[in-house]
């Protein structure tokens, strides 16, 4: 099993510029060390149902409201808020390109917390003697040769289907054919329930896939799966 960076296609160029956007990693940054609060707060604003700071701080008055929260916690609050609108306020395509972006991102800062930076790569293929390559890439890897990881990451629930979990068990399969051991996992930044429901609807093999949710990203920083 070896690592591999992904084909530079005009769709990796494209998609390199959205995960440069200086706001992908500002929001990331808030968001590694966030409360699960105020990710449910960025998640909600993200969505673009309304760019009403005031109507935000309505809907989530522990953040905001003095006798809730303290000082400090208020102005990552703001902070949050700030940084979703402004991706809220991005036209429909260019929103939906850096939300996905912004879910790798927070993955791959989550992953170096526990690993290491030096050993989380991102968009990079995995290759298998006598195995076909995939042509999609996956999007954070953890690169340590005792204890390799792969993962995709997708902003919804929706993005639960087939392919990406047929992608991710053929690589655990192969890894394993090669005496080897490879934890894969999704990460979804959308509510347990919702992510439930929906791998429960697929037939693709998953029991072996890692599933993290918005409610869960912190034990990406704690442990491997």
């Amino acid at each position: 099993m070896r690592f591999q960076d992904a084909a530079r296609d005009a769709r990796a160029v494209v998609y390199a510029g959205i995960q440069a956007d200086p706001l992908v990693a500002q929001a990331a940054e808030l968001l590694t060390t966030a409360t699960l609060g105020q990710r449910i707060l960025a998640r909600a604003v993200m969505n673009g149902e309304t760019t009403d700071p005031g109507a935000w701080r309505i809907m989530f008055p522990r953040l905001f409201d003095a006798a809730s929260a303290d000082d400090r916690q208020r102005a990552v609050s703001e902070a949050i808020l700030s940084a979703a609108l402004a991706v809220a306020d991005r036209g429909e395509q260019v929103r939906s390109q850096v939300r996905g972006a912004l879910v790798e991102e927070l993955t791959a800062r989550l992953l170096a917390r526990r690993a290491g930076a030096a050993v989380v790569r991102r968009e990079r293929r995995i290759l298998f003697d006598g195995v076909r390559a995939e042509i999609h890439p996956y999007d954070v890897t953890v690169e340590r040769e005792s204890a390799p990881e792969a993962y995709d990451c997708k902003w919804g629930a929706r993005g639960i289907n087939a392919d990406v979990l047929y992608q991710l068990d053929d690589a655990r399969t192969h890894a394993s054919d090669e005496d080897g051991r490879l934890v894969v996992g999704l990460v979804v930044f959308d509510a347990a329930r919702s992510c439930q429901v929906r791998l429960d609807a697929q037939t693709a093999p998953h029991e072996a896939t890692w599933l993290v949710s918005l409610d869960e990203l912190d034990a990406l920083a704690e442990r491997p799966a």
